[in-house]
Formats: C-alpha cells, structure tokens, sequence
C-alpha cells in the first residue's frame, strides 16, 4: 500500500489521498498481470547465464516458511531477464526439478552456464533437467563456507588467500590456461593450511572444479556469473516488506508480493557487455555443448602411396 501510496503521490500530488478499495483493486491487477507474466512463452528468450535461487517466506496457516525458487538470466545480447517465480514446500530436488521443467516447457532453451548456491537439491536437479549445460557454484557462499570453518582471528587472512585464487590477470586468457592458474593457486592455499585448518581445505576442495567453470568464459563477464549473490540482495527487500506482516494471507499474496518486488528490481539488474571476442568465445562454448561435431569412429581412414624419391 505504501508503494501504491508514492506512486499516486509522485503523479497527483502529496494532497492526493486513495482510499483500501482503490488498493484493493490495484493489487488485483498487480495478481492479473503475475498470472499472464508466470504463463508467458519464453521460446523467444535465449539465455546464456541461468541463475538459480530460493528464500523463504510464511505463506500458509500452520506451517513454517516456506521456499519461493526464482530463475533470471542474461540473454545472448548481454541483458538482464526475470524468468520464473514457484513456490516449493522444501529446495529438494523434485522441486527445483519440476520448476526447471515449468521453464523448459515454456520454451526455454538450455543456458550455458548455471549459477547457484551449494543446497544439495538444487545442484541435483540442474544436473538432472540440465545436464547439457556447464554448471557454477556461487564463490561467495562458498567463501562463507570456508570461513565457518576458521577461528575469527584467522578469517581475514584465509579470505584474502581465497580470493587470492580467483583474482587472474589480464595476462591469463580465459579457458583451459585459466582454470589450471587457479587450480595451481588452490593447490598453494591447500598445502598451507591444511594441517592448521583441514575442514576449511576440504570445503575448498569439495566439488572445486564448479568452482572455476566460469573461467572458461569471457573474462569481462567473470565478476558477473561468478556468483548467485546478486539475487539475495533483492530477496533481503522483499523480506524487509513483508517482516512487518509476520505471516502472509497465503501463497498467492506471497508469490504476487515477491513477483511485483523482483520484477521493479529487475529494471535496474546490469547485464553484461559484449564484443567480439566474447560474442566468439560464447558461440565456441554453444557449439561445443549442444552441436558437437560428430566422430563416426566406422570412417574408414586412408591413406595416399608414398611414391619413392627418383
């Protein structure tokens, strides 16, 4: 109402005074347009980063919050897209699962990457529906991970190393050569801390190679898709709206709230930045997960006589 409120004001006045019927009916149109919005085609939407995220929110009587799952992206021309909202009883596997789904029957293509938090269920679904595409764990979760691990007089240290690893010149291009720099970096950090702190090693080191996938693409792009933060940022304003609620009047209040503060947000999201040797690298990457050159190994392999010298 308080969004309703300054938007009426900023057009006819601050004397300008609405009444809860005038609300009502806004907020209905508001639930009208998520409706068309949650059923529109996407089969005209091409993404190339996916990412992936869940927060929870009470919304119905008698049970305790409950996971919302958001998907955006970045398309192939650099901008920034809102995808999909769907309520979940729990981030398992079979509810990521049928929200991918929900996506692809609409029409959505495969991304390349896929940028998301290390909860088990997610991973697992996005390994299940899409397998084709190359997968990203969020550093900046994972860096928290690490830390959880580490006495507090020792965490600034142990961040610093760990982004350490990460931080590649502009001398190292992306792909193959990046991701052996930054492993040859986390083979460095491991040696020197394994004795002292063992289970923040492990953390590094569990499933470590999601965590350099996106060094295989366009370098001005990596601050962007090495993360799944930015979405949280967003959540943490919805949250703040509704923490003076306590509990929603039900699922379809909440999903509406959360569409209509995500989708404002989303005009303001930043994409990424193209040019041609990115625009190159992307196409190589595309043609390398989805349209491999087949090998037909039944290819009889000959070979011209060598005629001998006269």
């Amino acid at each position: 109402m308080r969004d309703v409120e300054a938007c009426l004001a900023d057009a006819l006045g601050p004397e300008s005074t609405i009444s809860k019927s005038t609300v009502s009916r806004i907020c209905e149109a508001i639930k009208e347009e998520f409706d068309a919005w949650k059923t529109r085609s996407l089969s005209d939407v091409e993404v190339d980063y996916l990412f992936l995220d869940g927060s929870h929110f009470k919304m119905h009587p008698g049970a305790p919050a409950e996971p919302v799952l958001v998907a955006w992206g970045i398309t192939s021309a650099g901008k920034p897209v809102f995808l999909g909202v769907e309520p979940g009883n729990a981030e398992s596997t079979d509810a990521w699962a049928g929200f991918l789904r929900g996506l692809k029957a609409r029409g959505l293509a495969d991304p390349l990457l896929v940028i998301s938090d290390g909860a088990a269920g997610l991973i697992a679904a996005v390994e299940l529906v899409l397998g084709d595409s190359l997968r990203q764990r969020c550093l900046i979760h994972r860096a928290r991970n690490i830390l959880a691990k580490v006495p507090a007089h020792a965490q600034a240290t142990i961040k610093a190393e760990y982004w350490a690893i990460f931080a590649l010149g502009d001398d190292v291009a992306p792909g193959d050569a990046a991701v052996t720099e930054a492993t040859r970096r986390a083979r460095v950090f491991a040696a020197r801390w394994r004795k002292l702190y063992p289970a923040a090693v492990d953390c590094l080191e569990d499933d470590y190679s999601h965590l350099v996938t996106y060094l295989r693409f366009p370098a001005e792009h990596h601050a962007r898709i090495r993360h799944s933060n930015f979405i949280e940022r967003t959540f943490g304003e919805t949250r703040r709206r509704v923490k003076v609620i306590g509990r929603l009047p039900g699922e379809r209040s909440c999903l509406s709230l959360v569409w209509a503060v995500l989708d404002r947000a989303s005009r303001g999201w930043r994409g990424v930045e193209h040019t041609i040797a990115s625009i190159r690298l992307l196409a190589e990457l595309h043609r390398e997960l989805f349209d491999p050159v087949p090998i037909d190994h039944d290819e009889e392999v000959t070979t011209e006589p060598v005629t001998p010298a006269a």
